[in-house]
C-alpha cells in the first residue's frame, strides 16, 4: 500500500481537503448567515494572531500542545472554554495542513507510520466528537490522562540522558492512534501528547515522528472538526481567523525547527513540556 500511496499523495489530499473546508465555511458565512460574522472584529484580533503563532511554534517544533496553548491563552483572554474549544479545532485544521505540508516537503514523514495511526485516529476522533458533542463532558477525563502525561513526560526526560536506540517496529500503534484521536477530540487537545510521547518513548526517531504525528493531526482534526460544525456549531470568526492567520505563519518554522533540532534535545524539551502542561491541567482541576 506504501508503495501506491506517497508523500505526494498525502500532500494533495490535505490541500484538497482545506480547500474543501474554506468553500464550506465560506458557503455558511456568506449566504447561511448572510454575512453575519457573530462577533466583532476588534483590536483583540491581534492577540489572538499571536496566540495562534506561539502555539504552532510548539506545536510544530515538538509536535504536541497547540490545542492546550491556545486554548490555555483564549482563556487567559477571557474567552469562554465552549467558544474557546470549538475555535481551536476549527482553526487547528488550517495549522495543522500547513505544518504538515511543510513536514512533507522537509522528508519529515515516515509513511509506514502515518498508515498505522491516521486511519485509527481519524476513527478516534470522530467518536470522541460525536460523545462531547451530545453526551458526556471531557473535563471529567482530562485529569486521569493528565497523570498518564505526567509519569511519561518524567520518564522522556530521564530517558533523553540516555543513549537513543531507534527502532523500526513499535507497539500497539494503532491502538495508540485510536486513543490520541479520541482523548484529542473529548479533551480538547490530547493526540500529539498521546501519540508523539508514546513513540519516542518506544524508541522512534523524535524528529520523523513528531513530523508524522503532526502531518496525520491533520487528518484527524479534520474529521473532529467536522462533527464539531454539525452539532455545534461555530460563531467566533475572530479568534478562528486570528489563530489560522498566526498559526499559518508559524507553522514551516516549527517543522524547521523540528529538522534541525537534535534528537536527544527534542526528546528532553518534549518531556519538559508534558510535565508542565500535566501540572498545569491537574492544578487547574483540583484547586
Amino acid at each position: 500500500m506504501t508503495s501506491k500511496f506517497s508523500l505526494k499523495h498525502i500532500g494533495r489530499l490535505i490541500i484538497a481537503l482545506k480547500i474543501g473546508l474554506v468553500l464550506f465555511l465560506a458557503y455558511k458565512v456568506l449566504v447561511v448567515n448572510d454575512g453575519d460574522f457573530g462577533m466583532p472584529f476588534d483590536n483583540r484580533f491581534f492577540l489572538f494572531v499571536a496566540a495562534g503563532f506561539l502555539a504552532q511554534i510548539v506545536d510544530g517544533a515538538l509536535g504536541m500542545a497547540y490545542g492546550v496553548s491556545c486554548s490555555s491563552l483564549l482563556l487567559y483572554f477571557g474567552i469562554s472554554p465552549a467558544v474557546a474549544s470549538a475555535s481551536v479545532h476549527t482553526a487547528e485544521v488550517f495549522t495543522t495542513g500547513v505544518s504538515g505540508l511543510s513536514h512533507l516537503f522537509l522528508k519529515n514523514v515516515n509513511m509506514k507510520l502515518f498508515l498505522k495511526i491516521v486511519i485509527p485516529g481519524v476513527i478516534g476522533a470522530v467518536v470522541g466528537a460525536y460523545l462531547i458533542s451530545d453526551f458526556f463532558d471531557g473535563d471529567l477525563v482530562k485529569p486521569y490522562v493528565s497523570g498518564y502525561l505526567l509519569l511519561m513526560g518524567l520518564l522522556l526526560v530521564i530517558k533523553s540522558f540516555r543513549p537513543i536506540k531507534p527502532k523500526e517496529e513499535v507497539k500497539r500503534v494503532s491502538l495508540l492512534g485510536l486513543t490520541g484521536g479520541f482523548f484529542d477530540a473529548v479533551g480538547g487537545g490530547g493526540w500529539g501528547p498521546i501519540v508523539t510521547t508514546n513513540l519516542i518513548f518506544q524508541g522512534k526517531t523524535p524528529n520523523e515522528t513528531i513530523g508524522t504525528v503532526n502531518t496525520a493531526e491533520f487528518f484527524v482534526a479534520f474529521f473532529s472538526t467536522g462533527v464539531f460544525l454539525f452539532f455545534v456549531g461555530i460563531d467566533s470568526w475572530q479568534i478562528v481567523l486570528g489563530l489560522i492567520a498566526g498559526g499559518v505563519v508559524a507553522a514551516p518554522i516549527g517543522a524547521l525547527m523540528a529538522k534541525k533540532i537534535k534528537p536527544k534535545a527534542l526528546m528532553l524539551m518534549v518531556g519538559f513540556l508534558i510535565i508542565a502542561i500535566s501540572s498545569f491541567t491537574i492544578y487547574r482541576t483540583f484547586m
